[in-house]
């Protein structure tokens, strides 16, 4: 990028975000899960060499109810560390524990570590949670919950699909499938229901408690629209906890073509919504950080990355599902190309975003050249 349209960006930043802030790591991650209102972790992920996993504190000023002005401190705090012997391409949090969980190549086992009390920074591994061999094996997916006992969802396919007690390592649940598909994500539902998104695009959902341990059908495979689509992920928004909320359960599905599929979970046969908002993936990553996420205080709002070095926001309330069309991004945070390192070839691409869990408009992005980024953007100019 050009130095004016840096400088440009800089000045347009004044008007675009109510914060910004800029961070360099070590190494690149493709993984930011948070572990807390005020704390998140990050990991590396290059191959053939031991990488860092790290919990970072955020800065003051971006935990603050009122803006500080000057304020002292304006990094992120390393509170925790350890080092992995493989990449790490996913981490999840066990929710009210010490715990987090790894997965990454050269096989599909799950790695749990546990960070230390206060007194020490250590971040330990502690075991290893073998998935069920099927077809050819790859890194596994995972998801987590709150219930106890502390359980992991996880698998590399439909037909080795499981759910493990963590600390006993007892396998709960393995799901029973015709098919055998590639799996992109897993999530629970609710403390029983499990889903699950293949790389094709079809969705699939399981009952733990059911002796069948069936993993069933969920509506149609989207159309293949576009040679680029070949991969999918997908992102789940359950109805809030609140009685007061009116957001409907939904599932949004990218496609590697930039497609996004939206449908309600109460009815799975129709679709809810779609729209164009991204040119396919090509080039070095491919599909590799495909990206969709739900806003977890904004009704309607979702975001994309994965496709270059930008974030996108998107209103989808005005989505037609008869008439699918380019989508206009609500937001577009372009900062990783803006502000990235200007000694490669290549330019920096979004390797991972996540919206903060309590302040509406704060989004984490990380990117291939290790930078950090967290912003909270501006409410758009009345009219647009």
């Amino acid at each position: 990028m050009e130095e004016e349209e840096e400088e440009e960006w800089l000045f347009e930043s004044l008007r675009l975000y109510n914060d910004l802030h800029v961070f360099e790591l070590q190494d690149p991650t493709r993984v930011i899960e948070w572990t807390g209102e005020k704390r998140v972790c990050v990991a590396g992920y290059g191959n053939g060499r031991r990488n860092e996993i790290l919990q970072l504190v955020l800065p003051p000023r971006l935990c603050a109810k009122e803006n500080q002005g000057l304020c002292p401190e304006r990094d992120f705090k390393v509170e925790h560390g350890g080092f992995s012997d493989r990449p790490v391409f996913s981490l999840k949090h066990v929710p009210g524990t010490s715990l987090l969980l790894t997965s990454g190549p050269p096989d599909n086992a799950l790695q749990v570590w546990r960070m230390e009390p206060d007194e020490t920074d250590v971040m330990k591994p502690v075991t290893s949670i073998p998935t069920k061999p099927g077809g050819e094996d790859g890194w596994a997916k995972m998801a987590t919950t709150s219930g106890k006992p502390s359980r992991v969802l996880h698998g590399t396919r439909t037909d080795n699909v499981q759910v493990t007690d963590i600390e006993t390592k007892q396998t709960l649940f393995m799901a029973a499938s015709v098919n055998s598909e590639g799996i992109s994500t897993l999530a629970f539902l609710d403390e029983a229901t499990a889903l699950a998104c293949s790389t094709k695009g079809q969705l699939f959902r399981a009952d733990t408690r059911q002796a069948s341990n069936l993993l069933t059908t969920v509506g149609q495979q989207p159309e293949t629209s576009a040679p680029g689509e070949q991969s999918w992920c997908a992102a789940v928004r359950r109805c809030q906890a609140d009685a007061s909320a009116t957001d409907d359960p939904l599932i949004a599905r990218l496609s590697s073509s930039g497609r996004v599929v939206l449908t309600d979970l109460r009815d799975t046969a129709n679709t809810l919504a779609t729209a164009q908002c991204c040119g396919p993936t090509s080039g070095l990553h491919g599909a590799d950080f495909l990206s969709v996420s739900f806003a977890p205080l904004l009704r309607g709002c979702l975001s994309v990355s994965g496709f270059d070095g930008t974030v996108r926001i998107y209103d989808t309330r005005h989505w037609d599902p008869l008439m699918p069309e380019e989508a206009k991004p609500l937001f577009l945070h372009k900062g990783h190309l803006l502000s990235g390192a200007r000694d490669t070839e290549t330019p920096p691409w979004v390797t991972a975003h996540t919206w903060h869990p309590s302040r509406p408009r704060t989004l984490l992005s990380a990117a291939s050249d290790g930078s950090l980024h967290a912003w909270d953007w501006a409410d758009p100019p009345a009219g647009r």
